[in-house]
């Protein structure tokens, strides 16, 4: 094998001095703006400023979609709410007349187990959906829940106005009238 000689290059180092050795410490630390500099700060400033305020304006816009987009899903959520509340209403008032059949059957055969069981039945499936009958007898006059028929001479000790007999129950759903009571008062 041959020997080779590895040779390392040789770095000289090479210093540019024109008269202007200390340079860096001639500088300030900061540029100072003269002339053209000047009109470049202050558009930098305009731009500065039309930036903030765009930004402003953004911001502003991006609040008001994401309170209108809050407020519309409130809105849809009430929306469906009301729509089934108001289909389940529906439903209960078509069911009412079975309800007003089975109070006339038991009116006219009370001792009739099976009409018993039915009318439990009914009225049990009317509460586990929320409906509930109107108390009349006995109860003063509210128009909101009742509808005379009929007034007739108060019997002693009832005050006027006063519900003495039911001819058709009303009913309510939660806090809705689904039909007002027909009643008879005392005049």
């Amino acid at each position: 094998m041959e020997n080779k000689e590895v040779k390392e290059p040789i770095i000289e180092e090479v210093s540019v001095n024109d008269g202007t050795e200390n340079i860096t410490s001639q500088q300030p630390e900061h540029p100072t703006i003269t002339g053209a500099d000047t009109v470049q700060t202050a558009d930098c400033g305009t731009q500065v400023d039309s930036l903030i305020a765009e930004i402003k304006e953004l911001n502003d816009k991006y609040l008001r979609i994401a309170a209108e987009l809050e407020n519309t899903r409130r809105r849809a959520t009430l929306d469906i709410d009301a729509a089934a509340r108001r289909r389940a209403m529906n439903v209960a008032e078509k069911f009412l007349p079975v309800m007003d059949a089975a109070d006339a059957a038991l009116k006219h055969t009370p001792d009739d187990d099976g009409i018993q069981a039915m009318a439990r039945a009914i009225g049990a499936a009317f509460a586990q959906i929320g409906i509930v009958r109107i108390e009349s007898v006995g109860e003063m006059l509210n128009p909101q829940f009742h509808n005379v028929i009929q007034a007739i001479p108060a019997p002693d000790g009832t005050k006027s106005n006063t519900v003495i007999e039911e001819m058709q129950s009303g009913y309510m759903f939660g806090d809705t009238v689904l039909r007002t009571a027909m009643v008879v008062v005392a005049k």
